[in-house]
């Protein structure tokens, strides 16, 4: 099976950014401050020095805290970000769940934004109509659909983004944070469903501050710290070891 049985590999990634020394408005003043030499920028790594590869239906869990690279690492992973260095290879086809509801526009109801959202996907119109009451059914907005998008609360435009986006199973699901918006049955919701995705044959690459949700859902974890691979391995292991290190870390700021 070789190299074949891998749905992701990522091998010695390393994210770069340009940053700059002050916030520029406009492309006017960017070129006035760079004619000056008033602007100036510095490396930032995102990532550095990144390695995992995730077979074929396995679920990967990445955790951290805020920065730590997870979120770059799905945008990377997504075709979203360029390597700076090192490569990342995907065999399948991705749905990446990165904003939920990023793709919709609020002027239109959640009904004209669902066959929007097909089209995107690559879905005719003859089956965003054949799906049109599942997907309804699974977001559980039928007394919303001819509701402008920008009337719905983020729960509710997320609940809708999941339900079209997961409507067909994936080879490779990547889901950023889209359970820390919504009420707790629906969470529950979404949960279940990548489950049966996973039973599906679907790769789950999965980011969370839950770590419980990580541990329910994820075999596999990749633990994040400033760019850097702080541990990978079974998902209940190494969730153990960074909640045992974020404890260790508050207790020390108590004392101080």
């Amino acid at each position: 099976m070789g190299q074949d049985m891998y749905a992701v590999e990522v091998d010695h990634v390393t994210i770069r950014f340009h940053l700059a020394s002050e916030k520029v408005d406009n492309l006017k003043e960017y070129v006035i401050k760079r004619l000056k030499r008033q602007l100036s920028f510095r490396d930032f790594f995102a990532l550095q020095d990144v390695s995992f590869k995730g077979k074929k239906g396995e679920a990967w869990g990445l955790i951290g805290i805020n920065g730590c690279g997870k979120s770059t690492m799905l945008k990377a992973i997504s075709g979203i970000l360029k390597p700076y260095k090192g490569s990342i290879t995907v065999r399948g086809e991705i749905a990446p769940l990165i904003e939920l509801g990023a793709g919709f526009d609020g002027e239109m109801t959640a009904r004209e934004n669902i066959f929007l959202n097909g089209t995107v996907l690559g879905h005719s119109r003859k089956y965003m109509e054949e799906h049109f009451d599942e997907i309804v059914d699974f977001a559980e907005l039928w007394d919303f659909l001819d509701t402008p998008i920008k009337n719905y609360s983020s729960g509710m435009k997320a609940r809708l983004g999941f339900s079209v986006a997961t409507m067909v199973s994936p080879d490779i699901l990547i889901c950023d944070e889209v359970l820390s918006v919504g009420d707790f049955l629906f969470q529950q919701k979404c949960m279940e469903r990548m489950s049966h995705m996973l039973s599906g044959g679907t790769t789950l690459l999965f980011v969370s501050h839950s770590v419980e949700q990580v541990k329910a859902l994820c075999d596999h974890a990749v633990w994040l710290d400033h760019g850097r691979v702080q541990e990978i391995g079974p998902a209940e292991e190494v969730c153990d070891h960074y909640t045992e290190l974020a404890r260790a870390n508050q207790k020390k700021g108590v004392k101080k």
